[in-house]
C-alpha cells in the first residue's frame, strides 16, 4: 500500500463530502425564507441515502465485473463481494477508492435540488433519488470511469466528473423542472446572501478534493488539477462580474459566486488534462455560455429552474466536456492517448468528446423522463398550491429556519389569527 497516496485520497474524500453542507448553505441562502429548511434538508439528507445505496449495491454496479460495458454486477450486498483490503494496480486500497467515489455519489443528486425547490414533494424526491442513482448514476459511472465501460473504450476524457456528475445533474434538473412546471408563488429576495458566499467558499475548498483528488495520488497530475481548478474559477468569477456590470451596471455578490461555480464546473472534466492557459479559457467560456443561457435563453423557454442548476452545472458542464477535446495536451498529462484540437491532435478527440457529451445528455434525459412518468403514477410529484404558498418548511416539515418568540402563538393557533392579524402569519411571508 502506498501510504502517502492513501492518506491523500482519504483527505480528498473528506473535502468532497464537505461540499454537501456547503451546497446546502449556497442553496439555502438563495431561496425564500419559507423554503430554507426544506432546501437545506433536501440537500443534506442525501448523505444518508447515497451512502447506504453505495454500500448496498452502488459500488459494484459502478465498478464491479462488467456487463456489456454498461453496468457492473453485484456479487454481494454491502460490498460482501469486494475485498476492500486488496490493492489496486496503483497501490491504493480498494476501500479508499470506494470511499472517494462514495462522496461523488452524495454530491451529484444534491446538485439538482436547486432546480425543484419550493414545489416538489419530499416523498417523491426521496424515491426519485433512489431510482435515479440505480438507473442513471451507477450505469453512467461504469460507462465513463470503469476500465471496461463503453464510453471509456471510445476514449472519452472526464477527469473528475464533467459528464458523470455535472451534465448528469444538470440535465436531470432540466427534466424535473419541465415536469414540475412553474412556481405559483413568486420568488422573493434571497434569504441570506452571506450564506451564498459561505457556501461558495466551502464548495471551492471542497473542489480541490473533487478535482485534485481524482488523480488518486499525491503527484504532479494532482498539482496540475489544483492549479487549473484555481485559475478556471478565478477567470470565470471575473468574467461574470464584467458581464454583470455591462448588462446591469453593477457587480453583484450572487453573480460573482455563481461565476466562480461555473468555472469550477467547466474545468472539472479537463483539470487533469489541460494547461493553466487552457483552464483560463475554459473558465471564461463556461461563464459566458451559462450567463447567456440564464439571462437570455431561459426566460424564453419558460422552464422554472429555480436556482439555475441546469444553467450553471448543465451548461458549464457541457462546455467543459467539449472543450476538453480542444485543450487536452500531453504536456499536462502524458498518459492521454492524443492531444486535443488546439494542440495538434486534429479533430478526433474533439469529436469523441462531442459524442460522449451528446450520449450523456440523451441517456440522462430519457431515463429521467421514464423514472418520473412511472413514479408519479404512485406518488404525487408536486405539493398543493396552498402548501407552496405557505412554504415547504411548514407544510412538509413543520419547522422554520429562524424561530421568533413573538410569533409562536401564530404558529400554534393559526386559526385564531385571521382578519387583520392574518398579515402577520409567518406562513404567508
Amino acid at each position: 500500500m502506498n501510504i502517502a497516496n492513501t492518506a491523500f485520497v482519504i483527505l480528498a474524500s473528506v473535502l468532497v463530502w464537505f461540499m454537501t453542507p456547503g451546497l446546502a448553505f449556497f442553496y439555502g441562502g438563495l431561496v425564500s425564507k419559507r423554503n430554507v429548511v426544506n432546501t437545506m434538508l433536501s440537500v443534506f439528507y442525501i448523505t444518508g441515502i447515497a451512502i447506504l445505496l453505495w454500500a448496498l449495491c452502488g459500488y459494484e454496479l459502478s465498478f464491479g465485473p462488467d456487463h456489456l460495458g454498461i453496468i457492473g454486477s453485484v456479487r454481494g450486498l454491502f460490498m460482501n463481494g469486494v475485498d476492500l483490503n486488496s490493492l489496486r494496480p496503483d497501490k491504493l486500497p480498494e476501500g479508499a477508492f470506494a470511499l472517494f467515489q462514495m462522496m461523488f455519489a452524495i454530491i451529484t443528486p444534491a446538485l439538482f435540488i436547486g432546480a425543484v425547490v419550493g414545489r416538489i414533494r419530499f416523498s417523491f424526491l426521496t424515491w426519485f433519488i433512489v431510482l435515479w442513482s440505480v438507473l442513471i448514476y451507477y450505469p453512467l459511472v461504469h460507462l465513463v470511469w470503469s476500465p471496461n465501460g463503453l464510453m471509456a473504450g471510445w476514449g472519452v476524457l472526464d477527469f473528475a466528473g464533467g459528464t458523470v456528475i455535472h451534465i448528469n445533474a444538470g440535465i436531470t434538473a432540466l427534466v424535473l423542472s419541465g415536469f414540475l412546471g412553474a412556481r405559483h408563488a413568486k420568488q422573493t429576495e434571497p434569504n441570506n446572501r452571506p450564506w451564498v458566499l459561505l457556501g461558495t467558499a466551502i464548495l471551492w475548498i471542497g473542489w480541490y478534493g473533487f478535482n485534485a483528488g481524482s488523480a488518486l495520488a499525491a503527484n504532479t497530475t494532482a498539482v496540475n488539477a489544483a492549479l487549473t481548478t484555481s485559475v478556471a474559477a478565478a477567470s470565470a468569477m471575473v468574467a461574470w462580474m464584467v458581464l454583470d456590470v455591462r448588462q446591469h451596471g453593477k457587480p453583484t455578490l450572487i453573480g460573482v459566486c455563481t461565476g466562480a461555480l461555473c468555472g469550477l464546473v467547466g474545468v472539472t472534466p479537463a483539470c487533469g488534462y489541460v494547461t493553466i492557459f487552457g483552464s483560463f479559457i475554459i473558465g471564461i467560456a463556461a461563464t459566458a455560455c451559462s450567463y447567456w443561457f440564464i439571462e437570455k435563453l431561459k426566460p424564453r423557454l419558460h422552464i422554472d429552474d429555480a436556482l439555475d442548476a441546469f444553467g450553471c452545472h448543465g451548461v458549464s458542464g457541457i462546455v467543459g466536456s467539449i472543450l476538453t477535446g480542444a485543450f487536452a495536451t500531453k504536456t499536462a498529462n502524458s498518459s492521454i492517448a492524443e492531444n486535443g484540437l488546439f494542440y495538434g491532435g486534429g479533430w478526433h478527440l474533439f469529436g469523441v468528446q462531442l459524442g460522449g457529451t451528446a450520449v450523456t445528455i440523451i441517456l440522462v434525459a430519457v431515463m429521467a423522463t421514464v423514472i418520473i412518468l412511472i413514479l408519479r403514477r404512485f406518488i404525487p410529484m408536486r405539493v398543493t398550491a396552498h402548501d407552496e404558498k405557505i412554504g415547504l418548511d411548514l407544510s412538509e416539515h413543520g419547522e422554520v429556519a429562524e424561530s421568533h418568540d413573538d410569533m409562536s402563538d401564530v404558529l400554534r393557533y393559526p386559526d385564531e389569527f385571521q382578519g387583520q392579524m392574518r398579515g402577520f402569519d409567518p406562513r404567508n411571508q
